[in-house]
């Protein structure tokens, strides 16, 4: 189980790697865009881990809502909302503003 765990992150990763700048999208698309439809938890445990690896934006990944759910795992208190402040992104009460313009489909946008 733990190497097909492991695949699965990766897979995970490779995507979020392919998140633009400015852009963000939801364990859930990543979870459908890789067939798993219902693994949307599987691709947050992937990414409870990625924040500390550089080629890895994790902070592009937040809940269907545009929620930063994921933020207690970057260091700081705020640092998942400075990295998308920093990328044109607006977040307000750990939510982030006009969330249906900079989320990035990956079913649409990795064919």
């Amino acid at each position: 189980m733990q190497s097909k765990n492991h695949n699965f992150f990766e897979k995970v990763y490779a995507v979020v790697r392919k998140i633009p700048y400015g852009r963000v999208t939801s364990y859930g698309a990543i979870a459908k865009y890789l067939g798993m439809a219902r693994s949307a938890r599987m691709v947050g445990w992937a990414m409870n881990n990625a924040h500390a690896m550089e080629d890895v934006p994790a902070h592009r990944v937040v809940n269907r809502k545009g929620l930063l759910t994921g933020k207690h795992h970057f260091e700081g208190t705020n640092l998942m909302q400075q990295l998308l402040e920093n990328e044109g992104i607006k977040v307000v009460d750990d939510q982030i503003v006009d969330f249906e313009n900079f989320f990035w489909d990956p079913m649409k946008e990795l064919v």
